[in-house]
């Protein structure tokens, strides 16, 4: 039987996220995003260790401190299926490309999961949470993360793994605590496409925290109270609370925002690279 651990890790969820699943010194790998959470990275971990173990037929035992992950996996999942992916409650399932690659790596395997207490001294956990933290460390730093070695006679997985953050709101670390105790971070609503969405999630979240690394465009609009500018009419560090994204056309994007509790709205248009700030009504 392969006995491994997976783990994943969020600096500041979301942040700078990292991966990784250990079986020894000498086989485990780890990998991660510029932007990620903690649970994204809990999930990813498993997802490649299914993937890097799909050529060997033998029985597996996966060690997570994720009681999300595992009843994820173990309990929940037939449910949403059945649902739609949406949870009892209708709202849609978080994660739920990450849900949807597990699912088709899980079947016909032989994979049984085990809750270990997080941070509580587990070698085998204690090693994967090593790696995944120093992998989102890597990417806080601009730096390439330790990919490890990866699983013998196993070339690394090319499926994908850019998965995007589709929610605004802080997702727990749930390592110690109960499925019925776990709250749900919510999605963030709108008709824009995943990773247009997450890009301007991005995006909004750096106009208060980090202006200076958000993309403007040239042709910047700014009406304020029926006048015109070509400058954002609030002072860096105002609280910019993000209620929706909505796709307009194929090109662009609009967010449906709060400014320090007043209702504004900002229209990112695509660039090449990047999403630009064209419009702003507030």
């Amino acid at each position: 039987m392969i006995i491994a651990a997976a783990d994943g890790s969020s600096l500041s969820n979301p942040g700078p996220a990292g991966w990784a699943w250990y079986i020894s010194d000498d086989v485990w790998a780890a990998g991660g995003w510029e932007r990620g959470t903690n649970n994204m990275g809990e999930l990813m971990a498993v997802l490649d260790l299914l993937r890097s173990t799909a050529h060997v037929d033998e029985p597996m035992k996966v060690l997570c401190d994720s009681q999300y992950v595992i009843n994820s996996l173990t309990k929940w999942m037939p449910g949403w299926k059945r649902k739609g992916w949406r949870k009892g409650d209708g709202k849609p399932v978080l994660n739920v490309e990450l849900m949807k690659e597990l699912d088709a790596e899980l079947a016909g395997r032989d994979v049984t999961f085990e809750w270990v207490k997080g941070h509580a001294g587990h070698p085998m956990n204690e090693a994967a949470d090593e790696r995944a933290r120093a992998a989102a460390t890597a990417f806080q730093q601009g730096r390439k993360p330790d990919c490890g070695p990866g699983y013998p006679d196993a070339s690394r997985p090319e499926a994908r793994s850019d998965f995007a953050v589709g929610q605004v709101e802080e997702q727990p670390d749930l390592f110690s605590l109960t499925a019925d105790a776990a709250p749900e971070p919510q999605p963030v609503p709108g008709t824009a496409a995943p990773r247009a969405k997450a890009s301007v999630v991005r995006a909004v979240a750096a106009l208060s925290t980090d202006r200076a690394s958000v993309r403007i465009h040239d042709d910047l609009l700014v009406v304020n109270g029926g006048a015109e500018s070509a400058a954002l009419a609030w002072a860096d560090g105002a609280r910019i609370g993000l209620r929706s994204v909505d796709a307009v056309g194929d090109e662009a994007c609009l967010a449906r925002v709060t400014v320090d509790d007043r209702p504004a709205a900002l229209l990112f248009q695509r660039v090449p690279g990047a999403w630009a700030l064209r419009f702003v009504a507030h």
